[in-house]
């Protein structure tokens, strides 16, 4: 096994991947901008290099400072976090290079599902439903109204390398198709360099509903059962649950079937996530597989008690899968909310010194954080600074315990989003299981 691994992410994460690291006796190093020069996974790590500017450009998206500082340190193998360096092929090819172990799903397979197009080609030749949409990429605005004419308002355009809301445009009616479909063009080029667009039918009352894969390098598959991540503010997750409110075991059965059936037609391995829209009646449609480990991934290791961050790094490192689908039981409902430095209310981002923090307890209680009295929270990168897990019996323990977490959560010299969950957590539509995407809509 590899003695020394590079953690290419900050933030929570990082720590995260650094504790298993420990664990399996493995050597860490840290990277850091310089802006992140006193943050918590510089002090964990056994060694820290610093890669450059605040600017993400300069630091943690440059793949030349990441690899020179993995050869410097001489770590075989470097794991991408869930940071944008986790999907990009160019990056996981560079490794490969260098001959550095890339943590994380092998190049042919990240290529194909990195086209999302292509991605939707394969779930339909495996005879796994997929959403009415375009079978290729647009960047002809009237070729494009042509196909959202034939599929019929509202539709969703959606960026073919997409990824973290990027490129994603709801458009209710034909009048208001162009603009936002320039839009969608532009911010898919200005941020993933690449323009392509594809029109999907928009499912207005649909759920989002996923499930962790876990794959070894023989083609051993297993899932270990689904996630509802419904509720979302600009196609960004903030609430994560597992098992579903409202998805009935034999659909969940039968949706884990699929999802295993399409990580085998496309030969996967390491970890990946089958994400499907659900419909009220009960039908189920391909979305996209992502590549990565997903930043809910803790309600999965919650309700099953397997380690998943951990087996990411040995799959990686070619150990069999010790698992079968039979072994995977669940137990309980857990519940994640993902906090983040911003004005709960306005979403608008706020950093600065934290004066004061004092996390939660108690059994069922986790916090997964990067923050500490004294931490300084800058303005550069993603606010997500602490995900809060809860695990009870029943959802309404879950919803109860979650309650009472936040409640005793503090955290001053900044403003977060704990007064939203609050509210969230005592909704009545909440508690009853809430309907679809749009439930974040009467808060903003």
């Amino acid at each position: 096994m590899i003695e020394k691994v590079l953690v290419a992410d900050r933030g929570e994460i990082s720590i995260r991947i650094i504790r298993s690291l420990k664990e399996l006796g493995i050597k860490s190093v840290a990277v850091y901008s310089e802006a992140d020069r006193d943050a918590l996974n510089v002090l964990l790590a056994d060694e820290a290099v610093c890669i450059g500017p605040a600017d993400i450009k300069e630091s943690y998206l440059k793949f030349s400072s990441i690899l020179s500082a993995a050869e410097i340190t001489g770590a075989g193998a470097i794991h991408p976090g869930y940071s944008p360096l986790s999907e990009n092929l160019e990056f996981a090819e560079a490794c490969q290079k260098s001959g550095i172990v890339f943590i994380g799903t092998g190049v042919d397979t990240m290529s194909l599902m990195a086209d999302k197009i292509a991605a939707k080609r394969e779930a339909n030749r495996s005879g796994i439903p997929v959403v009415p949409g375009s079978d290729t990429a647009l960047v002809d605005d009237r070729e494009a109204l042509s196909v959202a004419e034939s599929l019929g308002f509202p539709v969703i355009l959606k960026a073919v390398g997409g990824g973290g809301g990027r490129g994603v445009k709801v458009v209710p009616e034909k009048v208001d198709f162009l603009d936002s479909f320039h839009n969608a063009k532009r911010e898919a080029q200005d941020y993933l360099k690449n323009p392509g667009i594809y029109v999907e039918k928009y499912l207005d009352k649909a759920r989002h509903i996923e499930f962790q894969i876990v794959a070894d390098m023989e083609g051993n598959v297993i899932h270990l059962g689904h996630r509802d991540c419904t509720i979302q503010r600009r196609y960004q997750k903030i609430i994560e649950e597992s098992p579903s409110p409202v998805v009935e075991r034999e659909l969940s059965e039968e949706m884990g079937e699929a999802a295993v059936k399409f990580a085998r037609s496309v030969n996967y391995s390491n970890l990946g996530t089958v994400e499907f829209l659900v419909t009220d009646g009960g039908e189920y449609f391909f979305s996209e597989m992502n590549t990565r480990i997903q930043v809910e991934h803790t309600v999965t290791e919650m309700v099953t008690g397997i380690d998943v961050a951990k087996w990411q790094i040995m799959l990686a490192f070619g150990e069999r899968l010790g698992l079968s689908q039979e072994d995977v039981q669940y137990k309980g409902h857990s519940l994640e909310c993902r906090i983040t430095a911003e004005d709960p209310f306005r979403f608008t981002p706020s950093s600065g010194v934290i004066t004061r923090y004092i996390p939660p307890g108690g059994p069922g209680v986790r916090v997964d954080s990067a923050i500490f009295s004294g931490a300084y929270v800058n303005p550069y990168y993603d606010p997500l600074i602490v995900k809060l897990i809860t695990l009870s019996r029943d959802r309404d323990g879950a919803i109860k315990r979650m309650s009472r977490a936040l409640s005793e959560f503090h955290i001053e010299g900044i403003e977060t989003t704990i007064p939203l969950f609050k509210k969230i957590m005592k909704d009545p539509e909440f508690i009853d299981g809430y309907r679809d995407i749009r439930f974040l809509n009467k808060y903003i």
